[in-house]
């Protein structure tokens, strides 16, 4: 028989459990007692204890891009894109100044990059459809191959004096370039699920990595070009963009499920209800991109601080940058399309600044004013690229972002040769105002994603 102490010693029995007593040969067991109000009339006896749901602020503040960073995998490949994006932004400005440098004429070396980007709006697409269809890791490295092959091709064409036309073929080769702010997007989808919060963080974080290679590409490609030799800017983006799109498609445990039948339904993004329009956004804010850059640089020239061109332009991608990822701390409130229009009338408010400083023909106070337009940027392409991740189906995710990136680049090719014409035949700065111009239909355009045709669609 045990003793004493050791009876003390065990445990209580818990409220709800039976008793039992023994009675000669008869085992007695008894009900365990009710708790208090369980009775008749009172609450319920407690159930098993319930996931606390995620709350608007799951994921928020400086900590969510820590948390997302943190999952498995996701280090890796957002490194992998970072260094695969890079070239996107190298390639062009390494292409101006190599063909300038050798052939002496910055004509050819701007048709040979507009042919480019025309060749980049044509088969951007159709690249992200593949990778759609049979996965980021099969299409993405053999197209990035193809994308090296036209690179390398066309500094061999430069070297040794090939005719002008092997230019604009050795250049178009570089269209292959896999998207791969798209195909990071697209795993942030599959990695977080159906989680609002964190999905936003982790689209502001791409946003303000787009603005980091979009400060960083080009001025590298002009520091390569300028201080080493012509050639080198296209090269060290050949070795980027190889290096990076191996340790991207290397994380294979990231990498969303490819979609070889599409299923029912995930009809190409562009015959989708409300892609037209929010396509046609993208267009208008690319017009917005492309007026600012340029004609803040033929306004900086004009007033006689060209060195400062470039530097205010970087204050413009600095500003949107640092406002993506305040954005991306904070959950948003209420859906993205009723968000955007919202948005775009900020920005619009906000391009009023360098429209106004120029008028005083300071590039001192231009250059605060450029930054405030490009801290409005930022919100504006994050919401954006929310809502084109709601409406398009998973299946058809890379081909959809691509299509919007398509639309912001042919919107920029757009703003740069009007600002140009403005530039070079009225004063300087009249350049901000098609900028604001495009801005008023973007708002016009947004308003129409809420329409009753799109009051089934999420977003």
């Amino acid at each position: 028989m045990p003793s004493l102490p050791a009876l003390r010693r065990r445990p209580a029995l818990p409220a709800t459990a039976p008793l039992l007593a023994a009675t000669g040969h008869t085992l007695v067991v008894a009900a365990p007692a009710a708790p208090p109000g369980s009775g008749p009339g009172g609450p319920p006896p407690p159930s098993a204890p319930r996931r606390p749901r995620a709350t608007a602020t799951t994921g928020s503040g400086p900590s969510g891009y820590l948390a997302v960073l943190r999952l498995p995998g996701a280090t890796a490949f957002t490194l992998g894109g970072l260094l695969a994006r890079l070239p996107a932004g190298m390639f062009s400005v390494s292409a101006v100044l190599m063909i300038a440098a050798s052939r002496g004429s910055y004509a050819l070396a701007g048709a040979v990059t507009a042919t480019g980007l025309a060749a980049t709006a044509l088969v951007a697409p159709w690249t992200a459809r593949l990778v759609d269809r049979y996965g980021q890791r099969r299409v993405a490295r053999p197209a990035a191959a193809l994308a090296v092959c036209g690179a390398l091709a066309l500094v061999a064409c430069v070297r040794l004096g090939a005719p002008a036309w092997t230019l604009f073929a050795a250049y178009a080769a570089t269209a292959t370039v896999p998207n791969a702010g798209a195909m990071a997007r697209a795993r942030w989808q599959a990695l977080l699920g159906e989680d609002p919060a964190r999905r936003h963080t982790a689209t502001s974080f791409e946003q303000a990595v787009d603005e980091v290679c979009f400060m960083a590409g080009p001025a590298l490609a002009a520091v390569l070009c300028t201080a080493l030799f012509p050639e080198a800017g296209t090269l060290t983006g050949v070795a980027l963009l190889a290096v990076g799109i191996t340790l991207f498609t290397a994380q294979r445990a990231t990498e969303p499920p490819p979609h070889p039948c599409p299923a029912r339904g995930s009809a190409t993004p562009l015959r989708r209800p409300g892609t037209a329009p929010l396509l046609a956004v993208f267009l208008a804010t690319g017009i917005v991109f492309g007026t600012l850059e340029v004609t803040t640089l033929a306004f900086a020239d004009t007033a006689g601080h060209a060195a400062a061109g470039g530097l205010i332009v970087g204050l413009q991608a600095a500003g949107s940058c640092v406002a993506g990822l305040v954005y991306g701390a904070r959950a948003p409130a209420g859906p993205a399309a009723a968000r955007l229009p919202v948005l775009l009338a900020l920005l619009t408010a906000a391009l009023a600044l360098p429209a106004l400083a120029a008028t005083t023909g300071s590039a001192a106070l231009l250059a605060p004013a450029v930054l405030c337009a490009g801290m409005a940027t930022a919100p504006v392409m994050i919401t954006a690229m929310t809502l084109v991740q709601h409406r398009t189906p998973p299946a058809r995710l890379n081909e959809g972002l691509t299509l919007a990136v398509t639309a912001i680049l042919t919107g920029i090719a757009l703003g740069s040769a009007l600002a140009g014409q403005a530039a070079d035949r009225l004063t300087p700065g009249t350049g901000y105002t098609v900028a604001l111009a495009a801005a008023c239909a973007a708002i016009a355009l947004a308003t129409r994603l809420r329409a009753p045709a799109l009051s089934g669609v999420r977003g």
